[in-house]
Formats: structure tokens, sequence, C-alpha cells
């Protein structure tokens, strides 16, 4: 067991936790309550959050101090990734796809977005991050209302889980996990690289227990594959009280 969490009641245990719907509400902030709970967590065992977004909107969530409140800190599910503030190795989607794959998957995804008829669109369909792209039929520049209101819109009318079955018939041959998280989008990755990657960065530090709490845990959601890991031992959340309500049950913190 590294030195670094000796101090900690259960220096064996680590917790990860998602970000949107976890920590905090979709792309708002998490609470001061939040946050001091996490603080007391911290003396108890190992904290960390994975989450699909990279780090700037993950610490516009957290908050400034995320790299030192979390011990280890995942963005795109650990492809970027920091160990009490340290960067670690990372990986990138473009070089293992490749630019012509590339342009031919966002080229397809553009047109589809193009022929949807939505009650409303905005803008950024598709993000390009370091690990993935993350696709959104409304446009990541939707306000928080109208992301709740194209949720509601997707539940009934299944936008985005259509548009992911036709994805992967038409690019059967790419290797590519498609995972649906938060309100508005999607993320489009290579096979094996979902929340459980970050797993990979954990492996040589002698943790005996693994807890992750998401709120996307069911199939096709994208904490489905960590959450059902047989490493992690596995919590499903309803929302940021929820995840509150379940640490102090488990931890009494």
């Amino acid at each position: 067991m590294a030195s670094e969490w000796a101090t900690r009641a259960r220096p064996d245990t680590i917790c990860l936790f998602d970000v949107d719907g976890t920590l905090s509400l979709a792309r708002q902030s998490a609470t001061p309550a939040m946050l001091d709970q996490l603080k007391r967590l911290k003396e108890e065992c190992v904290i960390g959050f994975v989450g699909g977004s990279d780090l700037a909107k993950q610490v516009e969530q957290i908050g400034p101090d995320a790299l030192s409140l979390f011990d280890f800190c995942f963005s795109e599910n650990g492809l970027t990734a920091f160990r009490l503030g340290t960067p670690l190795l990372s990986q990138s989607f473009i070089a293992w796809l490749g630019e012509d794959k590339y342009k031919r998957l966002v080229r397809w995804v553009l047109r589809y977005v193009s022929e949807l008829d939505l009650p409303k669109m905005r803008g950024t369909f598709v993000e390009f991050r370091n690990g993935m792209i993350n696709v959104s039929p409304i446009g990541r520049n939707a306000s928080i209302a109208e992301r709740i209101e194209f949720e509601a819109y997707d539940k009934e009318h299944k936008i985005r889980e259509t548009m992911v079955a036709k994805l992967k018939e038409e690019f059967a041959e790419y290797g590519l996990t498609y995972s649906i998280g938060g309100q508005i989008s999607f993320d489009v990755f290579p096979a094996g690289w979902d929340k459980t990657y970050c797993l990979r960065h954990l492996s040589g530090e002698g943790f005996k227990t693994i807890h992750f709490f998401g709120d996307k845990t069911f199939k096709g959601g994208n904490d489905y594959e960590i959450y059902t890991h047989p490493s992690v031992t596995g919590h499903a959340v309803r929302s940021p009280d929820d995840t509150m309500a379940e640490l102090k049950t488990l931890f009494g913190v």
C-alpha cells in the first residue's frame, strides 16, 4: 500500500465517483455540503472521480481545487489522469482511429444531425476530446432549461438510442463503443476505453476495495461497465443527495 494513504482510516479502500448526476446535477456545480462530505470521506479512504468530460468541464463542476481535493482525477474515462495532482500517461483517440476514419465518422454524424427535426437545436454537435468524441443531437451550447427539455423529449422519442443503433450498424468495423450519459449527448470511443479504463491506473496501488458511485448504471449508460466490473463494488445513485446519503450509510461521514 502506498505510503501516501497511510494516515487514512481505510488506506486499502478507494471510492470513485461519476460527476454528472452523482457529485453534482448535470453541468452544475457541486454543493458546499457535497464538497465538505468528500473532505471528511478523504480522512477515511482514498477518493477519485471518473467522467467522460475533459478536465476543464470537471473543474467547473467540482471546483478549482478538484486536483487537490481528489487523490485521483480521471478525465475522459481515465485517458487523461492525475495522481495527487501529477499527470499520468494519456491516450489519443485520433491517433488510434486515424484521420481518414475519423473524418468519415464525423461527416456521417453531422449529416444525420442535420436531418433531425428536434424542438430546438443549438451548437457544437460534435466535440472532439483527447480520448473520444462527444455527440449531442441538440448541441452542447444548450442552456440548462433546454437540456432538461431535451432529456424529457429524448426519453419519449429515443433520439440518442436510435442514433447510436445506426452508428453501430454503419461503423461496425471500427471497434467503437457508444455510451449514453448526461442529459443531451453520448460518447464514442474505442472498445475498452469506457470508465473501466481508469482501473489500469489503480492496478499497482494495492487497493483491496474499489467502490464506484454512478447514476447511469443501466446497460448502455456510461457507468454500466465499471459498475458491473468484477473488481468493483458498484453503487447506483439517483442524484447527488442520494450519493451523500449512501456515503453516510457506508462510512458514517
